[in-house]
């Protein structure tokens, strides 16, 4: 599994008018390419009466699925500036569509770059960027004696707690990041003079706002 990335929070649009022409640029999370170029087909079929509807994408881990498309620009300057813009920001897993409607004047090519790069960069401080971090869910089991001290502790801690279940024994779920299992099983175990039972149940990306 991957490590920790960074992504857009939701899908969201912004639109800027640069000399008359309407440029509307919308973001949005694709873990695959067929999300990807669906998003993009979405986006089209909304605006089917503009003029243009560049598209840019950036998928997997390693950026391994990058496309950049004009959609009738002149070469370069629509596609490639959207997809720098989310390269720029370290963003994966992310497209973006920048729909234009011409208003008459003509940008140049140096205009183009700077409004589609301009028209990326709103689209995603709409939609707001997350990092995604990977972290271990804890099962720490204990007798119903130390369940409302280690309780306290874990609600006061960094850890976020998902979920109390209650049987025989009763089993905390905590996510911890993964880098800090050592440091946590440590800490449970000093908590509770060593009668936790600690075992790792899977692990799951936490999203937290990034400013």
């Amino acid at each position: 599994m991957r490590g920790n990335y960074m992504t857009v929070g939701r899908t969201a649009d912004a639109e800027i008018v640069i000399q008359k022409s309407r440029f509307i640029g919308h973001a949005a999370r694709a873990e695959t390419e067929a999300e990807a170029l669906e998003f993009i087909e979405s986006i089209k079929n909304t605006h089917r009466s503009a003029t243009h509807n560049c598209s840019a994408y950036l998928i997997g881990e390693h950026d391994s699925i990058q496309k950049a498309n004009d959609d009738g620009e002149p070469s370069g300057t629509a596609g490639v500036p959207i997809l720098e813009v989310l390269k720029k920001q370290g963003l994966k897993d992310t497209v973006i569509v920048v729909t234009r409607y011409f208003g008459g004047i003509k940008l140049g090519g140096g205009g183009l770059i700077r409004a589609y790069g301009k028209s990326a960069t709103e689209a995603l401080a709409a939609a707001g960027i997350v990092e995604r971090r990977l972290h271990e869910l804890m099962k720490v089991s204990i007798d119903y004696g130390w369940l409302g001290k280690l309780e306290n502790e874990v609600r006061q801690s960094a850890y976020p707690l998902k979920d109390i279940l209650y049987a025989e024994n009763v089993d905390i779920l905590i996510y911890v990041p993964v880098e800090e299992t050592e440091n946590f099983t440590n800490w449970i175990n000093e908590l509770t003079n060593g009668q936790a039972v600690i075992q790792p149940d899977g692990s799951e990306f936490l999203e937290f706002h990034v400013s």
